[in-house]
């Protein structure tokens, strides 16, 4: 009992050793894979659109309706403290240092990142992937970099405009609704905004966007070699699924960790 214990332990010791080791690679070699010529820049503008153009409509929603109710709940706790005019710092301070990237980074991950694993997930199970291989064409280059690089270029200007809508979302609850001072909210905001504050947000999303691409992309590639998964449909749905879950939860431990280091 004791030694079929171990035994388990250590086989599971090497598989998740094993498996790091892949995503490094995986992740260096989508690096180097920007370097490599001839660059897709057709398929990199593709990929922009996919990830970012098309994510405008949720990012949207979901940052005017955080702004409205950090708006709404702002107001109600800073009258009782006779504080509303802070309400505008209260607002564009959470937006843009934490829930701006966070939300912009998850929302992504479910829409885009789901679709990348499950594409390349697919790729990789009807052997497509190793047609390109055969073919000598480089699967990281063909693949992988235009993805990599539309996410670092997306997820920042989506988190941007996330906060932007949120601002005003907060602006249209305790400004217009409730009777806010106007002049208050943005002068407010203006003071207690610094330079730190914007580009601790622009960091955090840099490294939200290497988080979900590198983890969406990286399961779907090796999506044959992942214990458990299965085979066919059913392997790739498991993956995805896993793929989503690890970026989501890598995305909030990060946080935790950028915003230690940043203050």
């Amino acid at each position: 009992m004791i030694l079929a214990l171990i035994e388990r332990l250590g086989d599971a010791a090497l598989y998740h050793i094993s498996d790091l080791g892949r995503m490094g690679f995986f992740l260096l070699s989508s690096v180097l894979g920007i370097f490599r010529r001839p660059f897709r820049f057709s398929a990199l503008i593709r990929q922009i659109r996919q990830i970012g153009a098309d994510s405008l409509g949720v990012i949207f929603f979901t940052g005017g309706f955080t702004g409205m109710v950090l708006g709404l709940q702002g107001y109600y706790t800073l009258s009782k403290f006779g504080s509303e005019g802070l309400l505008g710092s209260a607002v564009g301070l959470s937006l843009i240092r934490e829930l701006g990237p966070v939300l912009t980074a998850l929302m992504v991950t479910g829409r885009a990142g789901s679709a990348m694993c499950a594409e390349i997930g697919i790729m990789r199970n009807s052997e497509q992937i190793d047609a390109l291989e055969c073919m000598s064409i480089d699967p990281f280059r063909f693949l992988i970099t235009p993805k990599f690089l539309a996410t670092l270029i997306a997820v920042p200007l989506l988190t941007q405009l996330f906060d932007l809508v949120g601002i005003f979302g907060g602006y249209l609850v305790g400004v217009k609704l409730l009777g806010g001072n106007p002049g208050a909210y943005f002068s407010s905001m203006a003071q207690s905004v610094a330079n730190q504050d914007i580009n601790m947000g622009i960091i955090k999303s840099f490294i939200f966007a290497v988080l979900i691409a590198w983890i969406c992309t990286g399961r779907g590639y090796f999506v044959h070699q992942i214990r458990g998964a299965g085979f066919g449909a059913e392997g790739v749905s498991r993956v995805t699924t896993h793929a989503v879950v690890l970026a989501s939860i890598s995305i909030l431990v990060w946080d935790y960790l950028l915003t230690a280091i940043l203050l």
